[in-house]
C-alpha cells in the first residue's frame, strides 16, 4: 500500500473515498467538511441533526456521491471527544474505517491529517497514526490460503495538506511505515504454523534482516551452546528433532562497546508441554509461544532504520518443546550457563529454562547496561490481566517506568505487577538451586523471581505478554490472530533511551 502526502483541498483530490472526522458534540460544521455537505446537499448536517452521526469514537458514516465529486464515497469518522482525543484512537478509528471502505471497495483513499493540534497531537502524529491504523487495521494472513479473497486491497492512501506541512507529514508517515512493517513481520512469524516456523526459520529470518540492514548476527549451534554449558536451552530442545538456535542480533547507533540494551525473547516455536503434555484443545495456539522472539526481532528492523544513538542486542533462544524418549522430565535437574541448578516440576515451564541461559548469557559476553525480556510465560498473567494488557515485573523502578511509558506511547497497554521477596519462598527447591514452577498461586508473580534470579543486578524488565500475543476478534487496529505486541513499546523505548 502506497501512502503519500499530497498539497491542496480534500475536495478535489481523485480519490474513490475521502475521509473527514467529527469529534462528539460538535453540530457546526467547518473547514472542508462544510464543503463536501454541500455536495451532498446537506446529507452530512441533516445526519448529525438526526443524531445518526455523532462523532463517537470510530462511529462511522458512508455518504455517496452522484456526479457532484470525483470521489464516489465521503466518509466521516467519529473521532470522540475532544478532550479525550490521543494518537492511540485514532489510529484505532482510521484501522476500523480502512476495514468497511476495503468493503466498499474504495481502493484509494484521501484523508487531512485528522485532529492534528488537538491536545498533544501534532500533525506528524496524526500522519503516523493514520499510517499506522491503515497498515496494521488492513492486515491479513492469507499465505497458505489459495482461494482468492472476496475483496482487493487498498492500493493508495493520500494525506492531505497545505504545503507549510508536508515534510513533517513524510516524517510521520515515514516512522509509522516503519513501526507498522515491524509489528507486520512479528505478526507474520507468530501466525505461521509450527512447521514453517521452527528454530532454524527464526534463524534465517534474524539473517535476512541482518543482511537487508547491516546489522551483526551471531547464531550459535547445538555443540557450541554446549561448550557455555547452557543446560537450559539444550535440555528443553532435546525431546525434539529440531535443532535449537541461539541467535545475537546486533545494532550499532553509537561508537561505545556498551550495549545499552538487551532484547531478550522466548523463542519457542512450539511447545507441547513436552512430557508434561498439554491438553489438545487450543494446543495448536502454542504455534505463538516464540511471540517474545518474534518482538525482538522485528524490534530491531524498526530501531535500525530509526538510528538511535543506542546500541541495542536481540538474543533469541529457539527451541521446540516436545516429547519424545529423548525428552527432557519432571524430577530432573538442569545445569544453566551462569552454574545455577534448577529442578523441573513441570516441562511445561520449559520458557523460563530457555530464559535463564539467555539472561545468564546476557550478563556474562554482552554485560548490557539493561535487560528487557519478552515472553509468553504464564497463563497466570491471563487470569491476571486477562486480554488487555501485559505484565511488567522489574528489579529496576526507573526502567521500569520508562518500558510503561514507551507501552502508553504506543497504545500497547502495560501495567506493572508486585515482586515482594515473599514470593521467592515459593521456587525453593530441596534439590536444586531452584525450582522451575512455585505453583499455581501468584503463577506469573513467581515465574517473574524465577528470572530475575539470572538477571542478577543488572537493570531489569520482564514483560509477560501470555494474554495479549494474540487477538480472537478484531478491534480497532488489532486484528484476529497475531497482534505483534509489543514491538512498537520496544522501538518507542529505544528510541527513549536515545534521547535521555
Amino acid at each position: 500500500m502506497d501512502i503519500r502526502v499530497k498539497t491542496g483541498k480534500l475536495t478535489r483530490q481523485p480519490a474513490d473515498a475521502l475521509v473527514v472526522g467529527l469529534f462528539e458534540g460538535e453540530k457546526r460544521l467547518s473547514g472542508e467538511i462544510t464543503e463536501l455537505d454541500k455536495a451532498l446537499e446537506g446529507a452530512i448536517a441533516q445526519s448529525i441533526k438526526q443524531e445518526r452521526l455523532t462523532g463517537k469514537l470510530s462511529e462511522s458514516e458512508i455518504f455517496y456521491s452522484v456526479g457532484a465529486l470525483s470521489a464516489s464515497l465521503i466518509a466521516v469518522i467519529g473521532l470522540g471527544k475532544k478532550n479525550e482525543f490521543t494518537k492511540d484512537k485514532l489510529r484505532g478509528a482510521i484501522a476500523g474505517l480502512c476495514r468497511t471502505l476495503r468493503q466498499k471497495k474504495a481502493y484509494s483513499i484521501a484523508i487531512q491529517p485528522l485532529g492534528a493540534g488537538v491536545g498533544k497531537v501534532t500533525t506528524a502524529d496524526a500522519s503516523q497514526a493514520i499510517t499506522e491504523g491503515a497498515i496494521l487495521g488492513l492486515y491479513t494472513f492469507r499465505r497458505h490460503i489459495t482461494k482468492k479473497p472476496e475483496y482487493k486491497e487498498v492500493k493508495e492512501i493520500t494525506i492531505v495538506s497545505t504545503s507549510a506541512h508536508t515534510s513533517v507529514i513524510k516524517s510521520g508517515i515515514e516512522k509509522g511505515r516503519i513501526l507498522s512493517e515491524a509489528c507486520i513481520l512479528a505478526r507474520d512469524m507468530v501466525n505461521e504454523p509450527s512447521n514453517y516456523m521452527a528454530p532454524a526459520d527464526i534463524a534465517r529470518i534474524a539473517r535476512d534482516i541482518a543482511s537487508q540492514h547491516k546489522l551483526d548476527l551471531t547464531i550459535l549451534e547445538k555443540d557450541e551452546m554446549a561448550k557455555l554449558g547452557m543446560g537450559g536451552v539444550l535440555s528443553v530442545s532435546q525431546g525434539s528433532c529440531q535443532k535449537p538456535k541461539f541467535i545475537l542480533l546486533s545494532y550499532t547507533g553509537r561508537t561505545a562497546q556498551t550495549v545499552d540494551l538487551a532484547l531478550v525473547g522466548k523463542g519457542v516455536t512450539f511447545d507441547s508441554g513436552g512430557i508434561s503434555i498439554k491438553p489438545s484443545d487450543g494446543m495448536g495456539d502454542m504455534k505463538g509461544d516464540m511471540a517474545g522472539a518474534a518482538s525482538v526481532i522485528a524490534a530491531m528492523s524498526a530501531i535500525v532504520q530509526l538510528k538511535p544513538s543506542l546500541n541495542v542486542t536481540a538474543v533469541v533462544a529457539a527451541v521446540e518443546n516436545m516429547p519424545s524418549g529423548c525428552a527432557y522430565k519432571p524430577g530432573d535437574v538442569v545445569k544453566t550457563m551462569n552454574g545455577k541448578t534448577i529442578e523441573v516440576i513441570t516441562t511445561d515451564a520449559e520458557g523460563r529454562i530457555t530464559l535463564a541461559d539467555a539472561l545468564s548469557y546476557v550478563n556474562a559476553k554482552i554485560k548490557a547496561k539493561n535487560i528487557i525480556d519478552v515472553a509468553t510465560l504464564t497463563g497466570a498473567c491471563v487470569v491476571a490481566l486477562g486480554h488487555v494488557c501485559s505484565a511488567v515485573f522489574t528489579n529496576k523502578q526507573e526502567l521500569a517506568d520508562r518500558v510503561l511509558a514507551a507501552s502508553k506511547k504506543a497504545g500497547e497497554l502495560s501495567w506493572q505487577m508486585p515482586m515482594f521477596e515473599e514470593y521467592k519462598e515459593q521456587n525453593k527447591s530441596d534439590v536444586a538451586d531452584i525450582k522451575n514452577t512455585g505453583g499455581r498461586p501468584g503463577g506469573a508473580i513467581t515465574a517473574a523471581q524465577f528470572l530475575a534470579e539470572f538477571a542478577g543486578g543488572t537493570p531489569w524488565v520482564h514483560m509477560d505478554i501470555a494474554g495479549v500475543d494474540l487477538s480472537d476478534k478484531e478491534h480497532g487496529y488489532l486484528v484476529k490472530g497475531a497482534t505483534g505486541i509489543p514491538v512498537r513499546t520496544l522501538v518507542n523505548l529505544a528510541l527513549d533511551m536515545a534521547q535521555k
